[in-house]
């Protein structure tokens, strides 16, 4: 950018991200952003091992901050607001030509809100939604007071942030439109797709708490369910750190599944899956854009499903149903989720019947609902952000 003497100086922005997978989405954009404004481009702030592979060097191991549960939030809330506070110093001491934030709303909002106050003229976006269409819609309005623009995963977003009266938002596109092709089966995993037995996926979820609270309820299920389809082939694909904790859990089930790791393995049994029984989540959307039929569950903690009950204000909290515009996927949730109810789910789904057909027609429109014209979310981010940077 130039500077008051004429120089051009390079464009300084500074990024926070302190998840997975805001680390992912930080590093496509730092790739997207040099190869608009050249290598002399520079990078500060919080991030995780991709953001550190594209030069990256991270005011503190973003680890620390992976927090689940109230009671470890607790404890660990000193910490928290220290590394807060910290982090917004570090935003005013680097000078920035923009911020970013990126996820995270109840650690980055809170940084961009003290960054706001002390330096009103920088520029902040913000890279991906909270979930204001869901709870706490009060957030939007509250937004424009330090942020300029949004950054949505998706496409029903902008239309949210209108009716909401919050900061200007613009569609840039989900990730996982650009693992479409690694989702979807050539001729021969369709093939394996139609056979019999079928291939049934079972995915409880990721976190240790989702473990403990499906695992019994899901094994149960595929007890009944063999009673009228004796042969399945179920496969449970899982990350690297919940191998042991997932081995244990299944030894009691009557049906044993084969237990994958890793997103290649994933993205196999995915190709080759008839239906699913999954969590409630982004693997919904995921489980769509594969065109694999499904039924979600969900159970949560006491104090948790009644926060729940009082705050979620969405026709369903299935993200594939919110993206299609159609509650077209069935969803089980705490007293609904019980193995009676989700065996009898799992067999619509399983053979042809009128809600697998209708789930299929509604999967092969999300190609239109998601377009991002040919151009990754990644490429959209950062000419948005450029522009909110160019004003």
């Amino acid at each position: 950018m130039p500077d008051p003497l004429g120089a051009n100086v390079p464009p300084k922005i500074f990024l926070i991200a302190t998840e997975e997978s805001g680390d992912r989405l930080g590093s496509s954009l730092m790739k997207a952003l040099r190869q608009r404004l050249g290598d002399s481009v520079r990078f500060e702030g919080v991030g995780g091992q991709t953001m550190t592979r594209e030069g990256l060097t991270s005011l503190f191991p973003i680890e620390e901050l992976s927090i689940m549960g109230f009671a470890a939030v607790v404890k660990k809330l000193p910490m928290i607001l220290r590394r807060i506070r910290e982090t917004a110093d570090a935003v005013i001491a680097a000078t920035p030509d923009m911020l970013v934030i990126i996820d995270s709303p109840d650690f980055t909002h809170r940084v961009a809100r003290r960054v706001r106050a002390r330096s009103p003229a920088l520029p902040i976006v913000d890279y991906v939604s909270p979930t204001v269409w869901a709870w706490r819609p009060g957030r939007a309005k509250a937004m424009r007071s330090y942020v300029d623009h949004v950054l949505a995963l998706l496409p029903f977003e902008p239309d949210e942030y209108l009716r909401l009266g919050g900061p200007p938002c613009t569609y840039v596109g989900h990730p996982l439109i650009e693992q479409v092709g690694l989702l979807r089966p050539d001729a021969q995993e369709r093939r394996r797709r139609d056979a019999s037995p079928p291939t049934l996926l079972v995915l409880p979820g990721s976190r240790r708490s989702e473990i403990r609270h499906h695992m019994s309820v899901f094994g149960e299920t595929f007890r009944i369910l063999q009673q009228g389809v004796p042969e399945i082939d179920v496969i449970l694909p899982t990350m690297p750190h919940l191998v042991d904790e997932i081995t244990t859990a299944v030894a009691g089930w009557s049906l044993r599944p084969q237990i994958v790791v890793g997103e290649n393995d994933k993205r196999a049994a995915f190709r080759v899956a008839r239906a699913a029984l999954a969590k409630s989540g982004t693997v919904t959307l995921e489980l769509a854009l594969a065109g694999v039929p499904m039924i979600a569950a969900y159970r949560a903690g006491a104090v948790e499903a009644w926060i729940a009950q009082r705050v979620i204000r969405v026709s369903s909290v299935i993200l594939a149903n919110l993206v299609i515009g159609e509650n077209v996927i069935p969803e089980f949730l705490q007293k609904d989720c019980v193995p009676a109810t989700l065996a009898a789910g799992l067999r619509e789904v399983l053979d042809d019947t009128p809600l697998r057909r209708r789930q299929i027609e509604a999967f092969a429109r999300l190609d239109a609902i998601m377009a991002t014209d040919n151009q990754p979310p990644s490429s959209r981010a950062a000419d948005v952000a450029l522009a909110v940077l160019g004003r």
